[in-house]
This record gives C-alpha cells, sequence and structure tokens, in this order.
C-alpha cells in the first residue's frame, strides 16, 4: 500500500480524539472494509506514563476488536497521538505495535499550532511512510 484515503469525516473524528487531551497519547484502532477506513474505535490508554507512550486497555482493545467484527470490519490501522513531537513512529511505538500488519497512524499537536497526521506501514527493513489523502 502506497496511500491511504481517509474520508474527512474520519480524519476529522481522529484529530477531534487527539485535542480532547492534548497532554497525554490517545489511542484506538481504526476498522477498514476492503482497505478503506471507515470507523475510529477509541481504546482508553494505560500506560504508566500517558504523556510518553501508549498502552491500550486490553479488555477495551478486545471489545473494540468485537465491535468491528460484528461490522464486518477488519483492523486497517491502529492511531496514537503525540503531544509534543512529530508524528514520527519510535522504536518503542514499532515494537509494541502488537499488529505487524496493521497500519500505524500517528497525530502530532504540537506542530506549531496546527495538527499533523501522518502514516506508516512496517516492513521487514523497519518502517515506511504511507501517503495520507483526506477525501470529501
Amino acid at each position: 500500500m502506497n496511500e491511504l484515503l481517509i474520508p474527512r469525516p474520519l480524519a476529522t473524528r481522529l484529530l477531534f480524539e487527539a485535542q480532547k487531551t492534548p497532554d497525554i497519547e490517545v489511542c484506538g484502532l481504526v476498522g477498514g472494509i476492503d482497505g478503506s477506513p471507515v470507523s475510529v474505535n477509541p481504546v482508553p490508554n494505560v500506560a504508566d506514563d500517558p504523556t510518553r507512550r501508549f498502552l491500550m486497555d486490553s479488555q477495551a482493545q478486545v471489545d473494540a476488536m468485537r465491535r468491528m467484527r460484528e461490522r464486518g470490519e477488519s483492523l486497517l490501522a491502529v492511531y496514537h497521538s503525540h503531544p509534543a513531537t512529530p508524528p514520527e513512529p519510535s522504536a518503542r511505538d514499532l515494537d509494541e505495535l502488537g499488529y505487524p500488519d496493521a497500519l500505524l497512524l500517528i497525530i502530532s499537536l504540537n506542530i506549531k499550532g496546527v495538527l499533523e497526521m501522518r502514516g506508516w506501514q512496517r516492513t521487514d527493513g523497519g518502517v515506511r511512510e504511507i501517503d495520507l489523502k483526506v477525501m470529501d
């Protein structure tokens, strides 16, 4: 996959989720149908230091996956925010992703007052960026 087309309402929802608690990393799952994103499924961050990392609540994560399956969706991406750093994956982000085939969407809140979201895909040699295009 070289690019991901994101419907504007879904992109807006992802940015809204990140802005709700700007001092901590928010996280969750994006459900997809046939490789297209269709749902945002927030999952509480239960990390010891949620200002610097994310760890999805395991029961809420299972519940989100169940709801996606019930709607005919599959896991397309894991998303989280970076309150104070650019939207680039850290080594920890990649090590703890947990879903090797899922895309990683990162929303940054610290880019001169403008929200920025970038997408990443794991590869055999590391990670590569995926172009994100918002559709009307």
